[in-house]
């Protein structure tokens, strides 16, 4: 029993050791293989900020001090969406999202053990874009057209959002072997943005409305969970 004492204790001992070796690394490349993210609000979307599930959207490269990691972030991602405008019974609208981002900051682990918490802070530019239609669903209106025999045009509309990151991060890794880390984390992101909605009716008049503004969102990313390969020893 004691020799089983004995071993179980010096792998420990070997396992701490190896951990510890992550720091000893030049730089790290890794990939999000999930997140649960919030995205910008699209024009007056009635769900307001939705949250959605992306796999392998994003990609993180890290430059590795003796005390910080160095951190580049980015990601993209290209999806159908269809979501009720200003009310339940104003507007339906259908298009597509393209969403990217990149953002440069610093990490800072606070220990090279096996389970190694840390915290970041990243900052960087974000862009989103809506392209799609919108068709009035009013039922008023509808039942209006409908005697006289009219039929509502839809829209075409575009809206555009681009301006700056603030992303404080927390997070943890776990070292399975010296060169991997699996990691999961979570993050709150200030976006301030300089929003573009422009909207042209299709009939015979299609004269275009355009609307700017500046919008402050706040938009949380509760769970992402990657892996990472570190690369390069300093030794």
């Amino acid at each position: 029993m004691i020799k089983t004492y004995l071993l179980l204790f010096f792998l420990m001992l070997s396992t701490l050791a190896y951990s510890q070796t992550n720091g000893d690394y030049l730089y790290s490349v890794g990939v999000r293989g999930y997140s649960y993210m919030q995205m910008p609000k699209i024009m007056n979307q009635t769900s307001g900020n939705s949250y959605l599930n992306s796999y392998f959207n994003s990609f993180i490269l890290k430059f590795n001090d003796n005390l910080f990691s160095y951190r580049l972030n980015g990601s993209y991602m290209n999806k159908d969406e269809n979501f009720r405008n200003n009310c339940a019974n104003c507007e339906l609208v259908s298009g597509k999202m393209k969403d990217y981002s990149f953002k440069i900051g610093f990490e800072k682990n606070f220990n090279y053990s096996v389970f190694q918490p840390y915290f970041a802070l990243d900052l960087g530019f974000r862009s989103n874009k809506f392209d799609g239609t919108s068709s009035n669903i009013n039922p008023i209106l509808n039942a209006q057209a409908d005697i006289s025999n009219v039929a509502l045009p839809s829209n075409q509309v575009i809206a555009t959002k681009e301006g700056f990151t603030i992303t404080p991060v927390i997070g943890i890794k776990i070292n399975p072997v010296k060169q991997v880390s699996i990691f999961i984390e979570s993050n709150l992101e200030f976006f301030y943005s300089y929003e573009r909605q422009e909207s042209v009716p299709q009939d015979a008049s299609n004269i275009r409305s355009l609307e700017r503004f500046h919008k402050t969102e706040y938009l949380l990313n509760p769970v992402s969970i990657g892996i990472q390969f570190h690369l390069g020893n300093k030794n």
